[in-house]
């Protein structure tokens, strides 16, 4: 950890940032903004490009006001917020991007440089020049963090003797009037956005320092927010300078417009010179405490975490920013490169946005002494793509696409910090607000969405149950499938943490797994279905297998009788251990007059089922017992519209029962012995005869396959089944 010197808002914040900001493209690039937009387009240019730095300015102000800042500036901040998988990713970007960035900055000076003295401007003279001065830098880097931020000063100073001589000049370019706006043969606008753009993406340079200031929560807001400001600042007065002091067609030609009209030239030589130095100087310095405190939290290798002196400065990580950026200048062109390096930064301060926001959103433990309204990250992040898609959508999609691959490559890593994530309060506001939502709803004849409480036992063919637990919840339901472990004492129950089952079984189908001690089971049934769940999706439907041998049971013919009163949907399974579900191939819903409330039930099933990859391509029947000589075109058609009202394609079968009277299950029995599925209502009955009727249904369960008995619960639509009456 860092126990040496540390740096105050001037030194370690404002300086490198504002040196950053003021770089090429204010000396070598402004002039030629302002003579193709006019302006008053050059005007509206800073000011947009100023809506993302000064959003995003504020958003990494805001958090730094919160958490406790570390070294690694936004991949600390990142890490902390959104977790290792995205901080990860945009961390690494951004490493890469501030090596590759140091090239760019020492190409442009070399140019300078040789062109000043009469040297070559060849490729490889570019690259002699580039490689000394990157030298030079990372020497004095190794030296001190202390001497490099001194040095900074120097520079700093040479930039404000630069502009004072630019503003005391004299020009001979004075334009008759002044253009404000952009000309009809003028490059278009977005071109001009696009070139004048990376001049407003250093004000992170000083946020890269956070490691090595005294202060963090008061330097960043205060150091950041001032070099945008006196950026902006800067880059409004001096445009205005410009429009007013040099014809349109000079600034379009002439990039060395400032030397000429300069009170002394070689003092905007300097600040060129000092501008590009310094930028290279801040990647230098803040690039390799990116990947050092990446190192630390496991994301890369180890040996990037190791430092030397009182500030454990980054030597290592130095070592591999200077192969980077030296790779950067052997290259030499670096057009393409320098695109997505600028889609990477763009990508970085739309997290850094949407990071505030959702932190201010949803973290109820957000604290900022640095308060700002959360709708400000939104812009900003919204502001970020937007510009990335207009300035160049393929670079952005190349950027995206690294990014992706390092966040995938990063969560299957499985790196975790003992921090808070803010994806966990997104998550948990997010499901807050829909309970409210939710549970605000009074209307009741709503579609049914099945909030099942699941008992299915321990058995081999357990899987099948939870399966078909499953299929019938549909896409939005929720099943919990509890296990009840017998303990007749019952001394102590088992603790919270305990009772949540975390097993692939479960986990595979999206089935949430309890398991709680009971010393009776039908009474632990009982107990859940009365006290389980929380407003808004409270549970509606009980489903376990089917009792066989419980037909004299009192305990069971309690709890059925208080699971009725409680007005719970009832799915009971009889599981056929042989057949299984055969094929997934068939099913079969059986309706009679009965089943006025069954039906609708049953129709939402048939939905649920069709919907199911196992039973996508099922064959449904819908089998209707005429008992009273009905017309049977008549019952089809009535039946036919109930089917569509609900959205189901099914086959409607009309079994005349008249004359031969006979017993319902027999025609089961009949028609429904060789499919994969059969679906029954439960009629209502009185509790005492229950027994006979779970005789009954167990000699017709020995004759067909699987079978699902159904008991609608009083909130579904009564269908007229009776249609005698119509």
């Amino acid at each position: 950890m860092s126990t040496g010197k540390k740096f105050g808002t001037f030194a370690g914040v404002f300086t490198p940032s504002i040196l950053t900001i003021l770089g090429v493209i204010m000396y070598m690039r402004l002039g030629w903004v302002v003579g193709n937009a006019g302006l008053i387009g050059a005007i509206i240019i800073i000011v947009l490009a100023h809506v993302i730095a000064v959003s995003t300015g504020l958003s990494i102000s805001s958090v730094a006001t919160d958490k406790k800042i570390g070294a690694g500036g936004v991949y600390y901040v990142l890490s902390r917020s959104m977790g290792v998988p995205i901080g990860g990713s945009i961390g690494i970007a951004l490493y890469i991007g501030t090596a590759f960035s140091i090239a760019l900055y020492l190409i442009g000076f070399a140019e300078s440089f040789n062109g000043y003295f009469g040297l070559e401007i060849s490729i490889n003279e570019l690259r002699l020049t580039g490689s000394i001065a990157l030298v030079v830098l990372t020497s004095l880097a190794l030296i001190s963090t202390s001497v490099a931020i001194k040095t900074q000063f120097f520079i700093l100073a040479a930039i404000v003797l630069s502009l004072i001589s630019v503003f005391f000049g004299n020009s001979s370019f004075e334009p008759e009037t002044v253009k404000m706006v952009a000309s009809e043969n003028a490059i278009p606008l977005e071109v001009v956005f696009a070139i004048f753009f990376p001049a407003v993406t250093g004000f992170t340079a000083g946020i890269a320092m956070s490691g090595d200031l005294e202060d963090p929560k008061n330097s960043i807001p205060k150091g950041t927010l001032l070099a945008i400001g006196v950026g902006l600042i800067i880059y409004l007065t001096l445009a205005v300078f410009l429009a007013y002091n040099v014809n349109s067609e000079t600034l379009k030609t002439d990039y060395n417009i400032l030397m000429k009209i300069a009170l002394f030239a070689p003092a905007v030589l300097a600040g060129i010179w000092g501008a590009t130095l310094s930028s290279a100087l801040g990647g230098i310095l803040g690039g390799p405490r990116i990947l050092q405190a990446m190192s630390v939290d496991k994301v890369t290798p180890k040996i990037f975490r190791k430092g030397k002196g009182a500030n454990n400065e980054p030597v290592n990580a130095l070592l591999l920013v200077f192969i980077i950026a030296e790779a950067g200048i052997l290259i030499g062109e670096l057009d393409v490169i320098a695109r997505i390096v600028s889609m990477f930064y763009l990508t970085a301060y739309g997290f850094i946005n949407i990071s505030f926001f959702l932190e201010s959103w949803a973290n109820p433990d957000f604290q900022p002494t640095f308060k700002i309204k959360s709708w400000i990250g939104l812009l900003g992040f919204a502001a970020c793509f937007a510009v990335m898609f207009k300035l160049d959508m393929f670079a952005m999609l190349g950027a995206f696409g690294i990014i992706a691959g390092l966040y995938f490559w990063l969560q299957r890593k499985e790196v975790k910090l003992q921090t808070n994530d803010v994806w966990q309060s997104v998550w948990e506001n997010v499901v807050n607000k829909g309970l409210k939502k939710i549970d605000s709803n009074n209307e009741e004849n709503v579609s049914w969405n099945p909030n099942i409480i699941l008992f299915s036992g321990e058995s081999k063919h357990q899987s099948y149950l939870l399966q078909l637990g499953k299929t019938v919840s549909g896409r939005t339901g929720i099943v919990t499938n509890f296990k009840l472990i017998l303990d007749k004492e019952n001394k102590k129950p088992l603790k919270r943490t305990e009772q949540i089952v975390r097993d692939d079984t479960f986990t595979d189908l999206g089935i949430f797994a309890r398991q709680i001690k009971v010393n009776n089971i039908y009474d632990g049934i009982t107990n859940i279905a009365m006290t389980y769940g929380f407003s808004g999706v409270e549970p509606n439907t009980i489903m376990m297998g089917w009792p066989k041998g419980l037909e004299n049971s009192t305990e069971y013919s309690k709890m059925t009788e208080t699971l009725l009163h409680l007005d719970y949907n009832l799915l009971y399974l009889d599981f056929d251990r042989k057949k299984k579900f055969g094929n997934y191939k068939t099913v079969d819903f059986w309706w009679r007059e009965t089943d006025s409330k069954n039906a609708e039930m049953m129709l939402n099933i048939a939905r649920f089922i069709i919907a199911s990859p196992r039973w996508n391509n099922t064959n449904i029947r819908v089998l209707f017992v005429n008992n009273n000589n009905v017309n049977r075109e008549l019952i089809h058609s009535k039946i036919q519209k109930l089917v569509e009202d609900l959205r189901v394609i099914v086959k409607i079968v009309i079994i005349n029962n008249a004359v031969e009277q006979k017993p319902f299950y027999n025609i089961i029995e009949e028609y429904s012995g060789k499919t994969d599925l059969t679906i029954v209502g439960i009629p209502n009955y009185k509790i005492e005869k229950q027994a006979e009727f779970v005789l009954k249904t167990n000699n017709l369960f020995e004759s067909i396959g699987s079978t699902l008995l159904v008991k609608a619960a009083n909130n579904f639509n009564i269908l007229d089944l009776d249609f005698v009456k119509n």
